[in-house]
């Protein structure tokens, strides 16, 4: 499936953006950035991403103002009623070159993200909102979804994304620190307050915050589909099987295992660990490398150590 202009990019009012000169306010036109990725990186990154997408028999694009309607559906459908970024929001995003993207399977949407840039630490995309259709869970969706995302960040000369997770949901850990090899970064105590959604109800929003440094050997091994490394723990955490379903179900045992994995976590990321993920989907607090070969202590104190998750204060 090759790709074209079409599906990378939303069109444009008339006169505003020509041959990749965008005009300034002060009436003069200043050239686009250049990426600093090597073209034959953004092309590999496209080939992978269309390998994904015909595995799971979907074709992802950036949206057009057509296409926001559906987004929002497919975000109501996942979150709830009102939980969506409206559509002026919407448009306002994807007008400003913003990661809104559309899986549609046969023309019919199927998934959808939203990613927006940030600074802090560094350029990056953050990738606030993904959803995909519950029959569709499970399929590769969200991978296409993802490696799509990452084509477009390269091509732009982008070359980290982060997002948060709620750690106690095992798929999304396996998905997150395996298939995609992202890194955890930092733990947030309820980072977004009480949510109130269709998925969270009344539980705490604890999240981690990962990297995905988008050409680091780490990343390329889970792409091309090379087992991850097997850690050395110094602490671990059994994940539920389902923790959603416990949620729903047993609110008062969720809400227990939710403050106790809080403890777990912060305790692990005070001494400096980081967490892992085993094959058998559970947590390992580990001091190797990300790679997952731990190198000898430097005999002199001189070496920068690597950088260690940190544990951030909610805004709420």
């Amino acid at each position: 499936m090759g790709r074209s202009s079409e599906n990378l990019r939303p069109n444009r009012p008339a006169g505003l953006q020509t041959g990749g000169r965008v005009c300034s306010s002060g009436g003069m036109d200043a050239p686009a950035p250049a990426s600093a990725v090597p073209p034959e990186v953004v092309a590999d990154a496209y080939r992978q991403y269309e390998a994904a997408a015909a595995a799971a028999g979907v074709s992802v694009r950036m949206a057009l103002p057509g296409d926001l309607a559906s987004i929002i559906g497919l975000f109501e459908r996942t979150w709830g009623v009102g939980r969506s970024p409206d559509r002026a929001m919407l448009l306002a995003l994807d007008y400003a070159g913003n990661t809104v993207l559309l899986a549609t399977e046969s023309g019919k949407p199927v998934g959808a993200t939203l990613g927006f840039l940030g600074w802090t630490d560094g350029v990056h995309l953050h990738s606030h909102m993904a959803a995909v259709v519950p029959w569709h869970r499970g399929t590769g969706v969200g991978y296409a979804l993802k490696l799509f995302q990452r084509a477009l960040c390269l091509e732009h000369g982008i070359e980290e994304m982060r997002w948060t997770f709620d750690p106690l949901i095992r798929r999304n850990a396996h998905f997150n620190l395996v298939k995609l090899a992202a890194e955890v970064t930092g733990f947030v105590p309820d980072f977004y307050g009480r949510l109130d959604d269709v998925i969270s109800g009344g539980d705490r929003s604890d999240r981690f915050q990962v990297s995905w440094r988008l050409r680091s050997p780490r990343v390329l091994r889970a792409l091309a589909g090379q087992p991850a490394p097997v850690w050395q723990a110094e602490d671990r955490l059994a994940l539920d099987v389902d923790f959603e379903q416990l949620r729903a179900h047993d609110p008062a045992e969720a809400s227990r295992r939710r403050l106790a994995s809080r403890t777990v976590f912060i305790t692990a990321l005070r001494q400096g660990l980081r967490a892992e993920v085993t094959a058998e989907n559970d947590y390992v607090f580990t001091r190797d490398p990300v790679t997952g070969a731990r190198q000898p202590r430097p005999a002199s104190g001189s070496d920068a150590p690597e950088a260690r998750p940190v544990i951030r204060r909610s805004n709420q």
